[in-house]
Order: C-alpha cells, then sequence, then structure tokens
C-alpha cells in the first residue's frame, strides 16, 4: 500500500514540474506555498501597473479629456525613481534594524507608499480633468496632487518589487533563484491580467463614483496582499542590528565591478533600446483603441489583459527553452524580432478598421515583449558577479523602468505633435512605425552578443 501511495505522489510530481509553470522552483527550503504567498506582492505589482498604463491612461484621455502629452508625463513619473532601483537593492542587503530585518523595512515603506498615492490619486485625476469644478483651487493644485499621487505609486511599486526580488533570491536555494525570479515575473504578468480583467467589468460603465471606488479598492488590497505576502518570510537577525560592527562594501565600487563586466555595457544598451521600443505604445493602445477603433472602456482595458498574456506565454515559452541550456541572447532578439511584425499589424488594423488584427498585434507585442524579458532577465543574472545577484536586478531593473518611462512620455509627445499635423489614426502610427525601427537596431546591437555565445 505505501509502494503504491509513493509511486503516485512520485507521478503527480512529475507531471506537476512538466506542465505547471516554475514548479520545479519549489524546494525544501522554500515549499511551493511559501514560494507563491510570497509572490502576492507582484500581483499587487501588476495591479498598479495595469491601473496606470492600462486603465488610468484611457480613462484620462478620453472620458477626462486630458491631453495625451500630460498624461503620458503623468504616467511616466513613477519611472522616475526607476534609476535608485540598483541603490535600494543594495541598501536592503546591507540594512541595520532593531528588529533584525533587512528587507521587510523596505518592502513596508513601499507598500505605504503605493497605499499613499491611490488613496489621493482619484480626487486629483477628477480635479485634473474638470470634474471638481466647485472646488476654488487653482489650476496648478489638480497637477500638483496628480503628479504626487503619481510619484508616490512609483516610489512604492519600485520600492517593493525591487526589495521583494531581492528577498525571494535570499529565501532560494542558490540552484532555484532564477527559476524563483522567473516564477515572481509570471505572477507579475497574472496580477496585470487579472486586475485589467476586474477593472474593465467594474469600470463598463464610467462614473466618477465608480473610479473613486475602484482606485481606493486596490489601495487596500495592495495593503492586504503586501502583509500577507511578508507574513513570516524573513528571518531575524541580532547580526543586522545597529551597533554589530561588519564593513559594508562600497556601492559605486560594487556597480563599477558588475559594469565592467563582459559585455555589460552593451548587454546594458541592448535592454534599454529593446525596453524603449516595446514601451513607448503602453498609454497609447487603449486610446488607439478607443478613438480610432470606437472600443468601449472595458473592451480597451481588457487589450492590457491580452498584452499581458502575450507576455506570460512568451515568458513561459522562453523559460521552458533556456532551462534546456538555449543562448538567452539569442532568446531576446527573437523577441525583438517578433515585435517587428506584431507592430506592422497594429499600424494595418486602422486603415482595415480591424478589431481583430488589432488584438492580434497587441498578443504578439506582448509575446515578443515576454521573450526580450526573460531572455535579457536569464543573460543579466548569468553573467553577475559571484554575490551580486540582488545588485544584478535591481541595474536589470533600473534600466528596463527607466527607459519605459522615457519611451511612454516619448510616445505621449510625439502623438500629440504629429495629431496637430495629420489625423488621429496617422498620428498613433508614427509612434509604432518608430518602435518597430528601435527592434531593429536593439537586434543589430544585439548580434554580437549572440555571435559571442555561440
Amino acid at each position: 500500500m505505501n509502494t503504491s501511495v509513493a509511486k503516485t505522489s512520485k507521478s503527480w510530481i512529475k507531471i506537476g514540474a512538466k506542465f505547471l509553470p516554475f514548479a520545479d522552483a519549489a524546494s525544501d527550503e522554500l515549499p511551493l506555498g511559501r514560494l507563491l504567498r510570497l509572490s502576492l506582492f507582484q500581483i499587487s505589482v501588476g495591479m498598479a501597473l495595469a491601473l496606470l498604463i492600462g486603465t488610468l491612461n484611457r480613462v484620462m484621455i478620453v472620458e477626462l479629456h486630458v491631453p495625451a502629452a500630460l498624461v503620458a508625463v503623468m504616467v511616466s513619473l513613477p519611472l522616475l525613481f526607476a534609476p535608485f532601483r540598483a541603490i535600494i537593492g543594495f541598501r536592503s542587503d546591507h540594512h541595520r534594524s532593531h528588529l533584525g530585518w533587512r528587507r521587510v523595512p523596505y518592502i513596508w515603506m513601499g507598500t505605504l507608499l503605493q497605499f499613499g498615492g491611490f488613496a489621493i490619486m482619484p480626487f486629483a485625476l477628477l480635479v485634473l480633468g474638470g470634474m471638481g469644478q466647485s472646488s476654488n483651487a487653482p489650476p496648478w493644485v489638480a497637477h500638483v496632487g496628480a503628479a504626487l499621487a503619481f510619484l508616490l505609486v512609483g516610489a512604492g511599486l519600485h520600492t517593493t518589487q525591487t526589495v521583494g526580488l531581492a528577498l525571494a533570491t535570499d529565501l532560494a536555494p542558490a540552484e532555484d533563484r532564477p527559476k524563483v525570479v522567473g516564477l515572481m515575473y509570471v505572477m507579475l504578468l497574472i496580477g496585470i491580467i487579472m486586475s485589467s480583467v476586474v477593472f474593465g467589468y467594474v469600470l463598463e460603465d464610467f462614473t466618477p463614483g465608480t473610479l473613486i471606488r475602484t482606485v481606493q479598492g486596490a489601495a487596500v488590497l495592495t495593503l492586504c496582499l503586501n502583509v500577507i505576502a511578508l507574513w513570516k518570510q524573513e528571518g531575524r537577525s541580532r547580526d543586522r542590528q545597529p551597533g554589530v560592527y561588519e564593513e559594508d562594501p562600497d556601492f559605486m565600487s560594487s556597480f563599477l565591478l558588475f559594469c565592467n563586466g563582459d559585455h555589460a555595457k552593451r548587454r546594458l544598451i541592448a535592454i534599454g533600446l529593446g525596453t524603449m521600443a516595446f514601451t513607448m505604445e503602453d498609454i497609447l493602445l487603449e486610446p488607439f483603441g478607443g478613438e480610432v477603433l470606437g472600443l468601449t472602456v472595458a473592451q480597451t482595458t481588457y487589450l492590457t489583459a491580452v498584452l499581458a498574456m502575450g507576455g506570460l506565454i512568451g515568458f513561459g515559452w522562453a523559460s521552458r527553452v533556456l532551462s534546456r541550456g538555449a543562448d538567452p541572447f539569442k532568446m531576446a532578439s527573437l523577441g525583438a524580432m517578433v515585435g517587428i511584425p506584431a507592430f506592422i499589424a497594429v499600424i494595418v488594423s486602422a486603415p482595415q478598421a480591424s478589431a481583430l488584427l488589432f488584438a492580434t498585434g497587441v498578443l504578439f507585442i506582448g509575446f515578443g515583449a515576454g521573450l526580450f524579458g526573460h531572455g535579457t532577465l536569464t543573460a543579466t543574472m548569468n553573467s553577475a558577479p559571484p554575490g551580486q545577484a540582488g545588485l544584478a536586478l535591481g541595474a536589470w531593473g533600473a534600466v528596463q523602468a527607466s527607459t519605459a518611462g522615457a519611451a511612454m512620455a516619448l510616445g505621449g509627445i510625439l502623438r500629440d505633435l504629429s495629431a496637430q499635423f495629420t489625423d488621429s489614426a496617422t498620428a498613433y502610427s508614427i509612434v509604432y512605425s518608430l518602435e518597430a525601427v528601435l527592434l531593429v537596431m536593439t537586434v543589430i546591437i544585439m548580434n554580437p552578443l549572440v555571435k559571442a555565445k555561440s
């Protein structure tokens, strides 16, 4: 009887490892249940991203009639904190507190910043869109309030994500850390997909009151998810208390050591350029669907889920292929090549008035971005100097997030400038065409990296 049970258990384990994405990331030190609970912080980050780059930019542009350039700047404000991700991760490596924690204080502070930003955001947006006319406050108050809300959310999500990933790598055995990081990013995409579907359903009939309840509900849910994720995850240590002598390494010397690694600068340039190519359209896809193709708020919100679903498929497939020893640079280059025809499909969907072609292009943009993201992340992890995996994650995230913010702002500004000289559909298409050109440049820059690994 016991032999039969043992055989059945082994069979289920093999099935799980074969068919469940990243099921083999679990270990004796970090069981799957604890690992999935820890990954809830990525769900909260995904929810924030779904609001910022999906639902809210559509609402501001179409329903609140805020200029796209201003929306692009507002949505890109959270990424002002992106360059500090490497410093945040490095500081959390060596943080000292009386409670003996390194990571928890940073994640908790990031959670509170997210909560505060979401708490004031809907009111600031309504005033910004002219729905707060009863207020005697001057117009600049709305701009400052909205900017503050976006900045708080940005600082919070970057802090939470960077240090949360570092905590995950602390808890996982060294040989499982790339798989654990991969799982965390899959959970981020799942959070974006689930949140987009929920937000689309809730905002089917848009009203100011619904917007307030939705965003503030996201604030409360963020707090709850992150508290559950952190509960009893990091052990306390007397060695981390203030006054305990230990010579901490210097950040700049550690960062320079990382940058002087094999092809590090070319790799970071390729990451930045490819990220710009895949994110310049982030705040434009939903307005494009609404203005050019006549889609509703709910329908365009679902596009964020489609984009994330494509990324999830790409990330899962890349993980399976890379685990067999494939070249991560080649995988990233393949992702860039997939994105080129995907953007062409989005451009062609306007004259064809085809929502299906548009959605297909969005799906493959997400798929190509997933391949590119996983490839560059794996390459960064593999090339990190000993003991600097956290710094490597921070550098990867800093470059990716900074260039993403610049790209989103540039996309909105370019769209508005183009709209002054041509029709709306052409203005959007100019941005998408530029992204296709950037992807071609990314493939060219990454070619020496692929050859170096051949």
